[in-house]
């Protein structure tokens, strides 16, 4: 099915004939010409039953015993062919917040995710036609999209060397957009956008991959700490052997670069022993 567009005349000019043919009919009633007004009563009927009107951003898909004859996108007032039947179809902007699907993610780990869709009728045709309740359809495609994609990218990497699900949205929401599009031609639909409203590990594995987050964070902030004190300890070590105020042999190196280690990585405050010297 392809939208065109239907037989449509101005609905005044359509009611103004119709009162007419009324006035007509009702003359030659009152004058016995019996058959001749009910000629025009007919006519006049007829006419009438082409009366439809259409609200601004929707369309009347005008049907004439089951064969589809066009559709009406302007909106206002229109006589159309008698004795069809229309049905309006929406061409407003939609959106459909999916439920909190359930799916395993590449590497195998529940997953809990969500995502909103905005989308509008285009075709009114296909929408009517080519699909049942396409509603119902854009929730169904939806939901399918947003399981297929899940399950092709891992929630996290730890060594932020992949695209993820939670790292990379504005990507997967691209990729969601274009596979549901994909889904929905059939259907005279046009997605507008669709980007993941919720992600989470699912509650079993929760606070296991938070502990797993957790060590990650720690490593890579003792990896920074640990890379500044040997920095540190360099830079001591090289400015008291500039400025000759020390003579360090290679024995005092290594324990000041330790004692520099132990005060600057260790957790808790360092406490120094003072050495004051002994009573004998």
């Amino acid at each position: 099915m392809k939208e065109n567009q239907a037989f449509r005349i101005n609905g005044f000019l359509g009611i103004l004939t119709i009162a007419v043919l009324g006035g007509l009919a009702f003359f030659m009633f009152l004058n016995t010409q019996i058959v001749i007004a009910i000629a025009f009563l007919v006519i006049a009927v007829l006419l009438a039953s082409g009366i439809t009107i259409v609200q601004p951003n929707q369309a009347g898909v005008v049907i004439f015993f089951g064969k589809y004859l066009g559709s009406i996108r302007e909106s206002g007032l229109f006589l159309t062919v008698p004795l069809s039947t229309r049905r309006t179809v929406s061409l407003r902007v939609n959106n459909f917040n999916s439920k909190k699907l359930k799916v395993n993610d590449v590497e195998g780990n529940p997953i809990e995710i969500a995502a909103v869709v905005v989308y509008k009728v285009i075709d009114s045709a296909k929408a009517v036609f080519d699909v049942d309740h396409y509603e119902e359809f854009v929730e169904i495609q939806s939901e399918t999209a947003i399981r297929h994609v899940a399950t092709k990218y891992p929630y996290d990497t730890f060594e932020n060397v992949e695209l993820t699900l939670r790292g990379n949205s504005e990507e997967v929401s691209n990729e969601l957009t274009a596979e549901l599009q994909a889904r929905l031609n059939v259907a005279g639909v046009q997605v507008i956008e669709a980007r993941l409203t919720h992600l989470a590990y699912s509650t079993e594995i929760a606070q296991a991959m938070l502990q797993r987050q957790q060590a990650s964070a720690i490593i890579a902030a003792r990896h920074k700490i640990v890379e500044g004190a040997v920095g540190m300890a360099q830079m001591a070590i090289k400015q008291l052997e500039n400025d000759r105020t020390i003579e360090l042999d290679d024995e005092r190196k290594v324990q000041m670069v330790n004692n520099l280690l132990v005060a600057i990585v260790s957790e808790k405050s360092t406490q120094p022993v003072i050495n004051a010297g002994t009573l004998y």
